[in-house]
Order: structure tokens, then C-alpha cells, then sequence
């Protein structure tokens, strides 16, 4: 259960994603992509193919068609996914699995398809609830170690400090609310409220003295003044909720007493707990209680899926309640796994068909020095002239996810030194402690007869 508690008025926390500064596609009104803007940098014809698609997907057009993004490793396709989610909406789901994925679960691949699928179709309902609304003053979290990793500390709870133009409040809330807070990366500036009965947090926008502060490279955030009024107060609220989500609810309402004794429910769901979910999903609509949201299903390493799972997707292409599915792959003419057939992309030639492809190519030196820009602004790791030519030479000659990888343990041996920034040495001294793939090739080649077979 969520708790809140409000205190007597009386370290900033950072969980940055590998794609957390994407904000859309960076397109202007015109439908032409700027060489850099919501975090993405170049892939210019990528970028307006898939501003087209999202077009198409809020005129309701891309009934029995799904998306094909093709290219080199590292060349931006998840990236492309992302920003296509984030321009449909801030609570469109999106849900990212690769291909190989299906082989790795317990039950049934259609079932795990299957579950997937109704992860990426949310449900927006509108009600009213009684809210903490304010923006972020200051954030505390308290962590403790992890009981079965003591190298490992956990999040347990935090304090936030929420405030308005007529008042400030400080509230203690728990690991669900905290894991929360995590997740959505708040911090100071941000203007959020928090549902007082179920602790569901939802982010608003960002304080307009706070976003000024940021680099203009990452500039799609919703810029918003002080709040005023109350911080708790009744608001009429929407959320979104997908039908899994709603799936397992019913599952397990009906499971009883299998719960008690240690047997889930929730392997395998059965059609009935479906189609029940469903018929209350048509309820709510006809009362105008809510409505359907077409999430963002992306598989990557598209090629490592097998027959069945192609024919399921073909399949749930053409159903009435769909999500936009995106595949992805870089592969060229490959055989399709489990069979001796050689296909483009490791794909049936009928599943090719109704699939709008789009290429990405690789990034050149100065796209791949604004992409370093851009994510040591997001990770708050301030570096020298020398050590962004140094990054990005690396990712012109050894990849660009390298150099990316490379600016954390690069910003720890600054740390360790006293230093503000991270300066070419560092940048060296980290490339020297952890190799690339290349890198990693040689050595095994060096030391292939002493390695196991």
C-alpha cells in the first residue's frame, strides 16, 4: 500500500535512462526535421518518414500496417521509436522487448505476445481525486542496503518538499512513491502532483526559472509557472492504464484462495478474464468514462523472432484493438530463425508487406559530437574541449554507444582527482580500463588456445 505523510514544515537524486532526453521527433510545423532539436540529431529522412507514420497513426490510418526501422547498429532506431511514443502523447504506452526475449519466459511464446501486446493499448479514465500538487523544492532520498546484495542500496523511502505561491508542504512517502520518483526522474523544478489514495505521480512540466538553466538542446519539456493555492486539493484527474494492467486485476480478483497457498494465476491469462476486461473497457467509453489510447509496441532485433511469433503479429496487425507495432533489425538477408529460408531482415515476404520501412545510416563526426553534448547534459557531466574531441573521435573510430558508455566511469576518475570537469586523461584512463568490442576481439584472438571451448 502507498503511503503519504505530511511533516511539520521544517542530495538531489538522478536515475538518468539511455534515452531519457528524447522529447519527440524535433519536427517544425512543416513536417521538416531540425538537424537538431527534442534530443535527436540528424537522420534527417528518418525523422520526417516517421513524423508522417505519427500523422497517419492521429488520422487513424495505420489500421493492418506496422513499422520497419532498418540500419546499422547504434544508428538511432530505438531512439526513432521513443520520440514517435513521446509525439502521440505523454501517456502513450510504449513497451521495448527484443526479439529473443519470447524464448527466455515460462509460458507460451503467443502468450507472452499476447501480454505484451495489451501492455502497449492503454485506457485513459477521468475521475476525480484528491491530489498533492506543487513543484519540487528539495528531494531526499533515504536508501538502505539491498538484503541480498549488501553492495547494492535500495531506495526505501523519501522526503519531497512540495511548494506553491501560498504554501509549502513536506511530505514522507514510501518504496512505491519513492521507486516512482525514480523512474520519472523528478527533481527540483519540476511540477508534479501525487494522487493522495493510490500515490501515482504524475509529472506537469518544469518551473520556467529552473528550465532556463538547461542547454537548448533539450528544450521540449512543458515550461509552467509557480503554482498557486493549496497544495492538497480535489482534482479532476486522467490517467492512463493498460489492459494488462486491467488483466491481471480480474485475474487475480478471481484466483482466491490459489493465492494463499502459492499459485499464481498470472503465468497464462485465460480468454474469459479477457474478454471480461473488455467488455468493461466498452462500459466505460459508452459512459464517457474514458477512452482507448493505441500505445507503442517496439521489438527490437526484430530478426530473432521464428514463424509463429511473425504470424502472431501479422495477425494482430489487422485486429481492431491494436497498438502501433515498430520492428527493428540490422540485419541484411538473413535466413528466418528455424528454418533454412532466406528473407530480407530475417522476415516472411508477407509480413514485409505490411510493414513501412524507414532506414537509418550511420551518424557523422559532428552529429556524433552533438550526441555527446546532448547526453553529458542530461547526465550532468560537465567536460573539457579536450575531452568531447577525445569522445568523439572515439565514437567516429570505435562506436558512438562507446563513448557514450565511457562518460560515467570517465566522470568517477575526475571525481577521485578533484577535478570539475572531465578532461581528456580521464577519457583516456577509462578507454584503457574498459575495452570495446574490437578491442575485446583481439584479445580473444591473442588469447583464444588459453580460453575454454
Amino acid at each position: 500500500m502507498s503511503i503519504i505523510e505530511e511533516l511539520p514544515k521544517v542530495k538531489e537524486f538522478k536515475r538518468i535512462g539511455f534515452h531519457s532526453h528524447i522529447k519527440g521527433l524535433g519536427l517544425d510545423e512543416n513536417g521538416k526535421a531540425k538537424q537538431i532539436a527534442d534530443g535527436l540529431v540528424g537522420q534527417i529522412e528518418a525523422r520526417e518518414a516517421a513524423g508522417i507514420v505519427v500523422q497517419m497513426i492521429k488520422e487513424g490510418k495505420m489500421a493492418g500496417r506496422g513499422i520497419l526501422f532498418v540500419g546499422p547498429t547504434g544508428t538511432g532506431k530505438t531512439a526513432l521509436a521513443v520520440a514517435i511514443a513521446r509525439e502521440l502523447g505523454e501517456d502513450t504506452p510504449f513497451v521495448e522487448f527484443t526479439g529473443s526475449e519470447i524464448y527466455s519466459t515460462e509460458m507460451k511464446k503467443t502468450e507472452m505476445l499476447m501480454q505484451t501486446l495489451r501492455k502497449s493499448i492503454g485506457v485513459r479514465i477521468k475521475e476525480k481525486r484528491t491530489v498533492y500538487e506543487g513543484a519540487v523544492k528539495e528531494l531526499k532520498i533515504r536508501r538502505l542496503r539491498n538484503p541480498y546484495n549488501p553492495y547494492m542500496m535500495i531506495p526505501r523511502e523519501a522526503k519531497i518538499t512540495l511548494e506553491t505561491k501560498d504554501e509549502n508542504i513536506t511530505l514522507t512517502v514510501s518504496e512505491e512513491i519513492t521507486q516512482q520518483l525514480l523512474e520519472l526522474g523528478i527533481k527540483k523544478g519540476d511540477v508534479i502532483w501525487i494522487d493522495s489514495q493510490t500515490g501515482r505521480i504524475f509529472k506537469e512540466g518544469r518551473l520556467k526559472e529552473e528550465a532556463e538553466e538547461k542547454s537548448p538542446y533539450i528544450s521540449s519539456e512543458r515550461i509552467m509557472e509557480m503554482p498557486q493555492g493549496p497544495i492538497k486539493k480535489d482534482k479532476e484527474i486522467v490517467h492512463t492504464i493498460t489492459l494488462h494492467d486491467l488483466d491481471i486485476y480480474f485475474a487475480t480478483r478471481k484466483a482466491g484462495l490459489e493465492i494463499l497457498f502459492g499459485f499464481s494465476p498470472l503465468k497464462e491469462i485465460g480468454q474469459d478474464v479477457r474478454k471480461e476486461v473488455d467488455e468493461q473497457v466498452k462500459k466505460w467509453i459508452n459512459d464517457g468514462m474514458g477512452e482507448i489510447i493505441p500505445g507503442v509496441l517496439f521489438i527490437d532485433d526484430a530478426h530473432m523472432l521464428d514463424l509463429e511469433a511473425f504470424s502472431f503479429l501479422t495477425r494482430a496487425m489487422e485486429s481492431e484493438l491494436a497498438p502501433i507495432i515498430i520492428l527493428a533489425t540490422n540485419r541484411g538477408i538473413t535466413k528466418i530463425r528455424g528454418t533454412d529460408i532466406e528473407s530480407p531482415h530475417g522476415m516472411p515476404l508477407d509480413l514485409l508487406d505490411r510493414l513501412l520501412i524507414i532506414t537509418t545510416r550511420p551518424y557523422n563526426r559532428d552529429e556524433i559530437k552533438q550526441i555527446i553534448l546532448i547526453r553529458s547534459e542530461e547526465e550532468d557531466i560537465p567536460l573539457s574541449d579536450d575531452a568531447i574531441e577525445e569522445l568523439t573521435n572515439i565514437g567516429v573510430n570505435r562506436s558512438l554507444r562507446y563513448a557514450i558508455q565511457l562518460m560515467v566511469p570517465a566522470k568517477v576518475l575526475a571525481i577521485r582527482k578533484n577535478k570539475q570537469k572531465v578532461t581528456k586523461e580521464e577519457v583516456i584512463e577509462a578507454s584503457a580500463k574498459f575495452i570495446d568490442l574490437k578491442s575485446s576481439i583481439d584479445y580473444i584472438t591473442k588469447y583464444e588456445q588459453l580460453m575454454l571451448h
